[in-house]
């Protein structure tokens, strides 16, 4: 089981930017990393349908075998990290508390800002990691058109700068010194992110922590692959055409994935939580 690899699940590429991490910090791990293009982006919908796409998602890779499940979505986590973890017996890791943690560490004046889909915001998992520590202020806003640019292969136009003017300005202004990243797919505009903040905000994404928290689960688990494994790296999407996802991907990674294959998610039916009002069920 040592050697069976790592499942990784996101709405679309923007948790390539957490496989990317966990294949710089452990060459031997393979990984399955699936991205449900078919219902991108989890951002603004409902939680009730965020909660059914990424548990038929993470069933498919149960199936396949993993040894562990790392759900690269802030979204999904926000949602669904509660059911997974009773769901599976392998281990379940997040995006959101790994950089929660990160912050904390990072932050000089207690002043931390957070932006994500509409969806991880009004969730509050953000909000209520943070405020267990009464000396922190937390400033958030909902970027949602950051995933839309992303998705669409655009990362440096004027578009993108004005767009991250309007959203960041009040965080700014605030004068917060850590910003959470709390999307997946925000790393990759990081430099107009960056520019907006200033030199003197520390930008704290989910990628590089989330792959150290892999680490140390593997770690206790006695999971590591073995010194003799070697590293193998599939691809698939839920969309209907493989071929944009593994374009859009190299055009964000560089040519790093390839042979993308198309995958169907099994149909499982949960409760109606349209109308549900107690989310402190729902958030990790």
């Amino acid at each position: 089981m040592n050697d069976a690899p790592i499942g990784i699940f996101d709405s679309g590429v923007g948790g390539l930017t957490v496989a990317r991490a966990i294949r710089a910090q452990l060459p031997r791990e393979s990984f399955v990393y699936v991205g449900d293009t078919a219902h991108s982006p989890y951002g603004s919908k409902p939680i009730a349908d965020v909660r059914r796409y990424s548990l038929e998602v993470l069933d498919t890779l149960v199936d396949q075998g993993v040894k562990m499940l790392v759900i690269a979505c802030n979204t999904a986590s926000a949602a669904m990290l509660r059911d997974a973890r009773e769901r599976y017996e392998v281990p379940v890791v997040e995006v959101i508390g790994p950089a929660v943690r990160r912050a904390v560490s990072t932050t000089r004046n207690g002043r931390i800002g957070v932006i994500g889909t509409v969806g991880t915001i009004g969730s509050r998992a953000y909000q209520d990691m943070f405020e267990v520590d009464e000396r922190l202020e937390v400033f958030t806003a909902a970027c949602p058109r950051f995933v839309e640019f992303v998705e669409a292969g655009i990362t440096g136009t004027p578009e993108v700068l004005a767009t991250a003017e309007d959203y960041l300005a009040p965080l700014r202004d605030a004068g917060v010194d850590t910003l959470v990243l709390g999307c997946t797919h925000y790393p990759f505009l990081r430099g107009a992110i960056s520019y907006v903040m200033g030199d003197g905000v520390s930008l704290v994404s989910s990628d590089d922590e989330t792959a150290a928290d892999v680490y140390r689960q593997l770690v206790r688990r006695d999971q590591l692959a073995s010194s003799t494994a070697v590293a193998s790296y599939t691809y698939e999407a839920t969309g209907a055409s493989a071929d944009e996802f593994t374009v859009l991907a190299n055009r964000l990674m560089g040519h790093e994935v390839r042979d993308v294959q198309l995958v169907q998610t099994g149909v499982i039916t949960l409760p109606d939580l349209s109308g549900f009002e107690d989310v402190d069920a729902l958030r990790p």
